[in-house]
């Protein structure tokens, strides 16, 4: 029997088959992924397609001597939906189709998704880019989330869902995309360096407060 991860797979409740959830980034198809990702649910009898909140489509109920079949026919990379590593870039349309969008959320998110998507980290790791401040991408519940308004990016830290959820902590205001961009990668390093082992941005904040982390920055 194969474990969560294992070739990207995902045990189901039966603890007999399992999910793929190959990796599409910040949500993004062509016509050919659709058309391959239904082939391979019809020809391997998928007793299920799913579009995951991570924005991937998982194909479920599926046996383990298909799995590198599968794989191999799809031609696509696993998505990072377990382990301790930067799980998955959620962005909305933002400019790009959006006529609420104020900035370039989708362009933001690809270069994210490009840069941290399966990215290793002390622990699991979700982020959200959303082009304006209704936040469709659910910012305010990533661990690291970027909001756009008329003035620039916000910068959010510390969000999550689960049993104990917690609402972001405002880092910065007003940023344009450079800094935005690049106040992450300091985020992310100062993660790195203060997480204690499976702990999420928010608990490292609670933990040493906010302002450690502004004062680590330089902010």
């Amino acid at each position: 029997m194969l474990e969560d991860g294992d070739r990207g797979v995902i045990i189901q409740r039966d603890q007999e088959t399992y999910a793929i959830a190959p990796h599409l980034p910040c949500g993004l198809v062509t016509p050919e992924i659709l058309r391959k990702l239904a082939d391979a649910a019809e020809k391997y009898e998928a007793k299920a397609i799913k579009i995951t909140s991570a924005a991937r489509i998982a194909l479920i109920g599926l046996k383990e001597d298909d799995i590198d079949a599968i794989w191999q026919e799809l031609q696509m990379d696993p998505g990072g939906v377990v382990g301790l590593c930067v799980r998955s870039v959620k962005a909305c349309p933002g400019m790009t189709f959006c006529k609420r969008a104020v900035q370039d959320s989708l362009e933001v998110g690809l270069v994210l998704d490009k840069k941290y998507h399966g990215v290793e980290m002390p622990g699991k790791m979700k982020i959200g880019v959303s082009g304006c401040p209704n936040q469709c991408a659910e910012t305010s519940f990533k661990d690291i989330g970027l909001v756009g308004t008329r003035k620039g990016w916000r910068v959010l830290v510390g969000g999550c869902g689960g049993a104990r959820p917690r609402i972001a902590d405002t880092l910065a205001m007003d940023l344009s995309t450079e800094d935005a961009l690049a106040l992450v990668d300091k985020v992310v390093d100062y993660f790195r360096e203060h997480a204690k082992p499976k702990e999420r941005i928010g608990k490292t904040i609670d933990r040493l407060g906010l302002a450690h982390m502004e004062q680590s920055l330089g902010l």
